[in-house]
């Protein structure tokens, strides 16, 4: 076995850039502004075997949260990046890791293990927390490039120990891709599901042959739904690119401390982390703009990967029929029908999505618990939510809003 180390880093400063996205999104480079193209010699996506671009998981998006200031400092996330180097000094594994005081920002919930475990005399934070922060999308974890699985066993084996080392109580590693999921699972974590709603486009050439793929009745509602949310002179635009500008970033943080506020009290981010997110990474980015008479009222914040387009917020400053449904959930489908993008994840929670063409999908997180008791209790506990998981997902699969005859190309 070649020499190899193992630490952890507490800033991305200390990481070369090239190396940890050659690692997160091997096959891709991401030029100035977020330009996407192939790496030389990668072939075309899509193919078997192929790793699809995710934007959350690229060295920009994580430096950005550093660098605003999100993550660090009194956040209760503090950087603890795991990095495996050859005996070159090449990085041959990596993982993106947060020592965690509090379990907000994650939308996988274990507020009843801490506070069960803390009753029982122990100390649940700080933890361990392998994760993209404040996103519930998922991605690569275990960092490995084109590596064998074997690679992705040595990082899970190595945020145990590294846990160990920082006093922590556990190891939680979410939303994770099927890869990663094998590798966690291989090593002994708790595997925990859940459910997100994710459009699914299959094959459609246009937004009208998406529609025709509904049951007639659901087929109305989204046009009624539609045409009463761009009533009042109302209209969508997409921006990406050059053409957002800081005068857009400025309305949209309007909004998302609009949603905010209302919604959890304290927003993650600021405002600082927008303009660097439009700065390095905004050929990624898509703002669904809506306005009424030349001023912006709401609207929602995706990133574009090579496959999928991922919604993450939204806001309005002025409350209209279902403009929430047509800016975050039907201009998302129009954007992947029209760049041929295979899905829509449109974040966390949100059974309101299955009637708008969004089905119930399976996410996984993983879950490595040092003290026995604790683990056993939690694990009893899985066993439970995941049968009770995957049963809601039948009867929601039941009440798909799709045509009885199984054919969502033809009337």
């Amino acid at each position: 076995m070649p020499t190899m180390t193992v630490e952890a880093t507490g800033s991305l400063s200390t990481i070369d850039r090239d190396e940890w996205d050659a690692l997160a999104n091997p096959g891709w480079v991401l030029g100035e502004g977020g330009r996407l193209s192939r790496a030389a010699g990668a072939g075309p996506g899509g193919q078997p075997g192929d790793q699809a671009f995710n934007p959350f998981v690229a060295y920009d998006f994580l430096r950005a949260l550093e660098d605003a200031g999100c993550v660090g400092g009194r956040s209760g996330w503090y950087q603890r990046h795991l990095v495996i180097k050859g005996a070159e000094g090449a990085l041959l594994g990596a993982a993106p890791a947060y020592l965690k005081t509090h379990s907000k920002g994650e939308y996988v919930f274990d507020y009843g293990w801490a506070d069960a475990f803390e009753r029982a005399g122990g100390q649940y934070y700080p933890k361990l927390q392998v994760s993209v922060p404040f996103t519930p999308a998922n991605g690569p974890r275990l960092l490995v490039g084109d590596g064998p699985d074997e690679a992705r066993l040595l990082v899970a084996q190595a945020l145990k120990a590294l846990a160990e080392q920082s006093d922590a109580s556990s190891v939680h590693a979410t939303f994770l891709s099927p890869a990663d999921r094998a590798a966690f699972e291989a090593e002994g974590y708790l595997m925990r599901t859940d459910t997100q709603f994710h459009f699914t486009n299959d094959g459609y050439a246009t937004p009208d042959d998406f529609l025709a793929a509904l049951a007639s009745r659901k087929r109305k509602q989204v046009k009624r739904e539609r045409r009463d949310a761009l009533a009042d002179g109302i209209t969508v635009r997409w921006l990406t690119g050059d053409d957002i500008t800081e005068d857009h970033w400025d309305a949209f943080y309007q909004f998302y401390m609009d949603t905010g506020s209302r919604k959890w009290g304290r927003p993650y981010l600021n405002r600082t982390f927008f303009s660097l997110l439009g700065e390095r990474m905004r050929h990624c980015v898509c703002l669904m703009i809506a306005e009424r008479e030349g001023r912006p009222i709401a609207g929602a914040l995706n990133l574009i990967g090579s496959d999928a387009l991922y919604g993450r917020y939204w806001g309005c400053t002025e409350d209209h029929p279902f403009l929430h449904f047509e800016v975050c959930y039907y201009q998302a489908i129009d954007f992947a029908i029209a760049h041929k993008l295979a899905r829509v994840e449109a974040g966390a929670q949100g059974g309101h999505k299955l009637a708008r063409g969004y089905e119930p999908t399976q996410t996984v997180s993983a879950h490595y618990i040092d003290h026995p008791g604790l683990r056993d209790a939690i694990a009893r506990y899985l066993e439970g939510e995941r049968a009770e998981v995957a049963a809601h997902q039948e009867y929601m699969n039941a009440a798909l809003p799709f045509r009885r005859d199984g054919n969502r190309h033809s009337e």
